[in-house]
């Protein structure tokens, strides 16, 4: 007799039943229990899931917990720095931290904008810590990236130089291509809005019945494919022709209409992308025909677009404070003095700006006070204002090797319980598991036929030859995938197929490469697509970067090796305190293996696989010699561990195999992403 449990997974519920199932004639089946556990989703809940979008019904109870936590934050900060004024005199219980009385809206806004240059009481000072402790500004963190917050834009010194030589993102970009470079820098996007604002009003005089202001608000924040489609409804203009009447035997003026028609869309890319260029400078002087000035329109979009969104904002206003020789409060008080009415709720600063204003701010007025002591600046600014501790690791929740580790019985707080030791599983992005991952698809891999695709048994299928891996290999190490062309081309089987449509790379190492490619083109060196190791070498060597970074032995000690040190580097830095987060990486990216900042940025920028695979280091490098020498994963596994799996069983253990009457109730905690 066979006991079965079945479940039936459904969109907001589980059915269950538990039954026997006869195995001979004399035994009967029958259904021992049976029941459903409703899960009720509400209406949107429901299609989210339907549509596949990872929204918990949980989300919106975490987002209000943490608002609440970040509450209780900032009270706990007020409620120190409050202590601390008191302490020093420069508060008492009587005195009144907060706007009062007639004419006194934005007063501590004109207080905070006024300390940085002139003096304040202590009192008002006190009113002045007390809101600057309210919101202390956005804090980069390298790993927390989402696309729709835009990008940070770190290009301070070009805009100076657009500053100090009067240039638009526009002309300079010519520049730059004109003296043969091919690495084109961010802009902020006030600087690419004032290069559209410039243009429009002089296209204004040379269309002014098209060029209207309405025209201009519907193309704000616009895509590409939606300013060709604002303007082609209003870009429409008539134009007099001279054409010969032959019933009259002379020439005649007639007056056409003309609309947008893309008479530029068949461009070569790198002939269109310095015309489009001259067509963004001239536009600042001389007439554009309609055509040219649409894509001109549609270009600078592309860029404001690019960066938009909430970091993009806020590294423009760091731009503007730095030019401007304002603090974040001289900053928010002329945005008030010119409109009262302005919102000040989503005016986001770096950090470091609120950082450089306290500075300021205190070291104007411990010109005029004696108690405004280094020590206690310290204490107010490290320790109750900007302090923020770092995240909890969550290594814990990584998973223990299921060949690798075991289970050990301790005692905790007088109980005893069974703890799992071992090592534990490495991220995917993880050159060696790249690596295993690689030489377990390529012992996987039979090629038959292409007269035998269709049939279940293959006669004639065989697996990879030795020398067939080794140069499938070599090519895969540099490559993100390979189709099933490329690879039967590779191996000039081009009259069979195989049983996978393509394979996957070392992806890690692919991305790397992705960015030594744009180090060589910001460098001005052509390495083309088809490169190899060698030729990647040999132009690291030119600009003075250790090439040893190419090379990875997952025999060797793994700590060791430059390129897994590098991996290491980039996968685990998670962001310092500088506005862009990466200072201190792009420092030591220079001091270990010399690349220039230029070139380290485009390094840091690199993202790698986040998730985690199946096993340890320890057991990759035991099974991985044995798959490079023929052995597919099952039997490497079976020759070193015995089985290729912890929990598989042989067909003897399954026959003698005791089972349950009642599945034991799960750990709290245990399930990481349970299903329902």
């Amino acid at each position: 007799m066979k006991r079965i449990l079945g479940l039936d997974l459904g969109t907001n519920s589980i059915g269950w039943a538990v039954v026997n199932e006869a195995e001979n004639s004399e035994e009967k089946s029958s259904i021992i229990k049976l029941g459903v556990r409703v899960n009720p989703l509400t209406v949107d809940e429901q299609q989210n899931f339907e549509k596949g979008k990872s929204i918990t019904t949980n989300a919106d109870r975490t987002l209000k917990r943490s608002m609440r936590r970040n509450l209780q934050r900032y009270k706990f900060r007020r409620e120190n720095l409050i202590e601390i004024l008191k302490e020093y005199s420069f508060i008492t219980d009587e005195t009144i931290l907060s706007e009062n009385g007639n004419r006194t809206t934005f007063e501590t806004y004109r207080l905070r904008a006024k300390a940085a240059t002139e003096e304040i009481s202590l009192e008002q000072f006190a009113r002045v810590l007390l809101q600057i402790n309210k919101k202390r500004g956005y804090k980069s963190s390298r790993k927390a990236k989402g696309t729709e917050d835009g990008t940070l834009i770190d290009g301070m010194d070009v805009a100076k130089k657009l500053y100090n030589e009067n240039l638009t993102p526009g002309q300079f970009c010519l520049q730059l291509l004109q003296a043969g470079k091919k690495y084109l820098p961010d802009f902020y996007r006030s600087d690419l809005q004032t290069e559209f604002d410039k243009i429009w009003v002089k296209q204004t005089e040379f269309y002014p019945e098209i060029l209207t202001e309405n025209l201009k608000e519907e193309l704000r924040g616009k895509k590409r494919e939606a300013v060709w489609a604002i303007c082609a409804k209003s870009f429409i203009w008539k134009e007099t022709h001279t054409e010969w009447n032959n019933n009259e035997s002379r020439n005649e003026q007639i007056e056409k209409e003309h609309k947008l028609e893309g008479i530029y869309s068949k461009r070569k890319r790198d002939e269109a992308k310095i015309e489009n260029l001259m067509w963004q400078s001239q536009g600042l002087s001389e007439k554009l025909s309609l055509e040219q000035l649409v894509i001109v329109f549609q270009e600078i979009n592309g860029q404001i677009n690019g960066s938009s969104g909430y970091l993009g904002a806020i590294s423009d206003r760091s731009k503007e404070l730095y030019f401007n020789k304002q603090t974040v409060g001289q900053y928010q008080m002329s945005v008030l003095a010119q409109n009262p009415n302005a919102s000040l709720r989503n005016m986001v600063f770096y950090r470091q700006d609120y950082l450089d204003e306290f500075n300021t701010i205190w070291e104007t007025q411990a010109k005029f006070h004696d108690q405004l002591t280094e020590n206690l600046k310290q204490e107010i600014r490290d320790v109750v204002i900007f302090y923020q501790r770092r995240l909890k690791s969550q290594k814990g929740l990584i998973s223990f090797c299921e060949f690798e580790s075991r289970q050990i019985e301790v005692e905790i707080d007088g109980k005893k319980k069974t703890k799992t030791v071992g090592s534990r599983v490495i991220p995917r992005s993880s050159p060696l598991f790249q690596e295993f991952k690689i030489w377990q698809r390529l012992n996987d891999i039979e090629v038959f036929p292409a007269s035998e695709k269709n049939k279940k048994r293959k006669p004639n299928a065989r697996r990879l030859e030795q020398d067939e891996k080794d140069l499938l290999f070599t090519e895969l190490s540099v490559k993100e995938k390979l189709s099933k062309d490329k690879v039967l081309s590779l191996l000039e089987l081009q009259e069979f197929d195989m049983n996978f449509n393509s394979i996957d790379g070392n992806k890690t190492q692919y991305e790397l490469f992705k960015a030594y490619k744009k180090i060589f083109e910001l460098a001005e060196i052509e390495i083309g697509d088809d490169f190899t190791i060698e030729t990647i070498k040999e132009n690291l060597e030119k600009l003075k970067i250790n090439s040893d970074i190419l090379y990875f032995d997952s025999q060797k000690e793994l700590d060791e090796q430059p390129m897994y040190k590098l991996y290491h580097l980039l996968y685990s830095f998670e962001g310092d305190k500088s506005n862009s987060g990466i200072e201190n990486l792009l420092n030591k990216l220079k001091e270990l293996y010399g690349f220039e900042k230029e070139y380290a940025r485009i390094l840091a920028g690199v993202e790698f696989q986040n998730d985690y695979g199946n096993l340890s280091a320890k057991a990759i490098r035991k099974i991985l010699p044995l798959m490079k020498m023929e052995q597919d994963y099952t039997t490497a596994c079976a020759n070193i561990y015995e089985r290729h799996s912890k929990s598989s069983l042989t067909t003897e253990e399954l026959e003698n195999k005791v089972y349950k009457n009642r599945l034991d109730i799960l750990p709290k905690n245990s399930l990481r992403n349970p299903v329902v």
